[in-house]
């Protein structure tokens, strides 16, 4: 019985998030925050005396101090980037590039790029006008142009860091975020174009003709000479994911013995000032408030204005997040990690390596489906893996493929209890059923395929 209680104690954890989440319908931060205490209480006192609600807010200060200012910061990137024309001009210029015969691989394009620093749901509402557009001059795709933007926004969002949850699972999983901002898009990408064939077939399957939607009025297009330029644009993501993966590769480098080291050494501590994720996302902020205040001639009473309301949307975001963050930490203590990895245990490392991959897939595929939450999937998952310790020996390869294993399952099983199901579904005027046989199936696809994409490269390039 006493070996089997850890499980108990999770059961009761996750019970506790789900029963909250659905049956309650409660805030999923106050649902993570009160299953951290439940575990707590159920869980061993601290060996250093410390109380067992005490260290729930322990624990939640430190996650707020691995992700908060990030999620912050990007928050406040994404809405300057929108309200500045920055987003507008990036998507013009893949349609103009990609022209209109590929305008799917076009809108997938621009959904893939903006949907790193913007939620998906301000993607889709950007998006979706130029795709009710495309339709009014070709009088067909409409259904493959809807998809290729879901395609292009929910794969980085779930996979590419500064979102939240690909920022929790590298913070919770101690992986690398330069890594997992490279190794996360590596992913993605072939997933994305797999989306885009997925889309054309099931366009070719369900004729669907777009359909006014009156509670959501389009806004009027901005001219050319309202729109920053393109490198102007492409300033606030390019740059502090450069900076950011700039110190990865010098810490690689040095790690490895490969390259000029007495170079290196000198550089390293440069490079890990400006590439740390807070100071890079600073830098990418100040850039993107003076793009918005000199291309909106902003007042600096209306700048803050704007702040203000980004801030209060990523407010809410860090809340889950550190509390996702905290409910983890409890399981640790609660010794769940020994008691999984017990089940898991085997000689041949690789083998191991996988079945955690799977394991993670799979739990975050079961909350996915459960409560509708991709983020709280990724962080409740994430954090409930990393009570093992995992790392590159115990795996067999770098554990940045566990945290995109986990991404690939949050994206399984969408359907009514997701929100990212209704913004599809209500902007782009679907009707339930027609969401359910297009949505739900394309992020199975998207799942399914990072899956093994991560797969193939544990053997390809495992990087241990």
């Amino acid at each position: 019985m006493l070996e089997n209680y850890p499980f108990i104690i999770l059961a009761i954890g996750i019970a506790t998030v789900i029963g909250m989440i659905i049956f309650l319908k409660i805030n999923a931060f106050l649902a993570l925050i009160t299953a951290a205490m439940v575990v707590s209480l159920l869980g061993p006192e601290s060996a250093d005396g410390i109380n067992r609600m005490k260290r729930v807010a322990i624990a939640f200060g430190d996650s707020v101090s691995g992700i908060g200012i990030v999620i912050a910061l990007a928050a406040i990137i994404g809405k300057c980037m929108m309200d500045s024309g920055a987003a507008d001009r990036i998507v013009r210029t893949f349609l103009r590039v990609l022209g209109e015969k590929n305008a799917s691989f076009a809108l997938m394009g621009s959904g893939f790029v903006l949907a790193v620093p913007v939620f998906f749901d301000t993607v889709f509402y950007l998006l979706i006008p130029l795709a009710r557009s495309l339709y009014r001059s070709t009088k067909r795709n409409y259904l493959m142009y809807v998809m290729a933007i879901a395609a292009g926004g929910a794969i980085t969002h779930t996979l590419v860091p500064p979102t939240p949850g690909p920022l929790a699972m590298a913070d919770n999983l101690g992986v690398d975020l330069g890594k997992m901002i490279f190794v996360g898009a590596l992913v993605a990408f072939p997933a994305a174009l797999v989306g885009i064939l997925y889309s054309m077939f099931a366009n070719k399957k369900m004729d669907i003709p777009m359909r006014e939607v009156a509670e959501h009025s389009e806004p009027d297009p901005l001219q050319e000479d309202e729109l920053p330029s393109l490198f102007v644009s492409l300033c606030p993501i390019i740059l502090p994911v450069l900076m950011i993966t700039a110190n990865t590769l010098v810490n690689s480098m040095l790690a490895g013995g490969v390259g000029p080291q007495e170079m290196l050494t000198k550089i390293s501590p440069y490079t890990s000032i400006i590439g740390d994720a807070n100071f890079a996302l600073l830098v990418a902020t100040a850039i993107s408030l003076i793009i918005v205040f000199k291309q909106r001639n902003l007042t600096l009473l209306k700048l803050g204005a704007s702040v203000e309301e980004a801030l209060m949307s990523g407010g809410v975001i860090i809340l889950i997040t550190a509390g996702g963050g905290a409910f983890g930490k409890m399981l640790t203590v609660a010794q769940i990690g020994p008691a999984i990895q017990g089940m898991f245990s085997t000689e041949e490392t690789k083998v191991a390596g996988l079945s955690f991959l799977f394991l993670g897939f799979g739990i975050a595929a079961l909350l996915k489906i459960a409560q509708g939450s991709s983020t709280v999937a990724m962080i409740t998952t994430s954090a409930m893996l990393a009570t093992m310790n995992v790392n590159s020996e115990m795996l067999g390869f770098d554990p940045v493929y566990l945290a995109t294993a986990i991404g690939a399952g949050s994206l399984i099983g969408s359907w009514m209890n997701d929100s990212g199901f209704w913004i599809f579904c209500k902007m782009s005027g679907l009707t339930e059923e027609e969401a359910l046989k297009s949505w739900t199936p394309l992020l199975i696809v998207l799942g399914c395929t990072s899956l093994a994409t991560t797969v193939l490269l544990t053997f390809v390039w495992p990087m241990s």
